[in-house]
Parts: structure tokens; C-alpha cells; sequence
């Protein structure tokens, strides 16, 4: 099993080599928080950040 890791371009955590959001490959180990969107829809802090789908995402990303 592989170590989760955030995208540097959208910040969704992911285990694999590519995000399933925006298909980047460009990724970081190191992040702070974590924001998890199960409608995105309804949630008010996923419009204002602009996430378009749900899943889990780090707040910040080095």
C-alpha cells in the first residue's frame, strides 16, 4: 500500500500516481490539515474554495 499524497495543483489526497481530479502527477508528502467534502453540491466551503468533487483534501500543501 502506497503513502497518501496531495496534489500540489487541486490539494486532493491520493494513493496513486495520478490525481482522478485534475490528472496531474505532480505531488507532495508534506501537509497540514485535511478537509473531507462528501457533497460538494451542499457544502458551502467546498464553492468557496472551488472543489468540484468530493473526497479528501489538504488545506495547505508544501
Amino acid at each position: 500500500m502506497s503513502k497518501k499524497k496531495a496534489c500540489k495543483k487541486c490539494k486532493m489526497i491520493v494513493e496513486g500516481n495520478e490525481c482522478p481530479s485534475c490528472k496531474s502527477n505532480s505531488f507532495s508528502t508534506s501537509i497540514q490539515g485535511r478537509l473531507y467534502v462528501m457533497d460538494e453540491k451542499k457544502s458551502l466551503i467546498a464553492q468557496k474554495i472551488g472543489i468540484a468533487a468530493k473526497g479528501e483534501y489538504a488545506i495547505k500543501v508544501r
